[in-house]
């Protein structure tokens, strides 16, 4: 088993956009930072906030910059299609706040915690951003399907809260997420008409005569159509 930090992300979404992946939901468990969002509720975020340190989230450098925009993290298209999905499945979702990507492996501490709540953040976990910085610059969709499984420290029954409990909440979750990942491809499989599909094409910062045969050979599968 990999702890967050170790797993390698770029290799990852890379695998993906070589296999031809176009969205990717991801399946999360994540802590609630808010008392309306309950263990066992299904939350879709638009917003991320990273406080990780030591994780590689970019495929670019080495004599090839591109900044991608980043103020609407999720694809819409997807985000809503969950939304439509939860709804015809029978489950209530909160679409909209904020997913807190943390560090880890440890939990966070009762001063984080409610610094994150005094901040407006709604959700923690420790593997979102990255994902979702890394299928925008592949130009892959990307929306986090967030199973609530606990409230964080800040929540004066915490300490009440037990493994078993946590372990129920993760495999019942797990059932939901079928439950609506079969609805949501169904919906999903029409042509791309979101600014994801072409999140590169005014990223790329780098002279396209400066970049070297070496950066145009490692990102060719993301770059090709715009560096030739």
């Amino acid at each position: 088993m990999l702890t967050p930090s170790e797993i390698n992300f770029r290799a990852n979404i890379y695998g993906f956009k070589k296999l031809g992946v176009e969205r990717i939901i991801s399946v999360s468990a994540v802590g609630s930072l808010r008392e309306e969002l309950k263990p066992m509720d299904i939350a879709l975020p638009t917003q991320f906030f990273d406080r990780t340190r030591q994780r590689a989230s970019t495929f670019f450098g080495d004599g090839l910059v591109a900044h991608i925009a980043f103020d609407k993290p999720v694809c819409s298209t997807v985000v809503e299609a969950l939304e439509k999905a939860c709804a015809s499945v029978g489950l209530a979702c909160h679409k909209g706040g904020t997913y807190v990507c943390m560090e880890g492996p440890a939990f966070s501490s009762l001063a984080e915690s409610n610094l994150y709540r005094a901040w407006g953040m709604d959700l923690i976990g420790m593997t979102s951003l990255q994902e979702a910085k890394l299928a925008r610059e592949a130009e892959i969709c990307y929306a986090t399907l967030a199973m609530v499984t606990d409230y964080d420290c800040w929540h004066p029954q915490h300490d009440a809260v037990t493994v078993k409990q946590i372990l129920d909440y993760l495999a019942r979750n797990v059932e939901n997420s079928h439950k609506i990942l079969r609805q949501v491809v169904r919906m999903l499989n029409g042509e791309r008409t979101c600014r994801c599909a072409s999140a590169l094409e005014h990223a790329i910062i780098t002279d396209r005569n400066l970049v070297s045969a070496k950066a145009r050979r490692k990102l060719g599968l993301l770059v090709g159509k715009y560096v030739k």
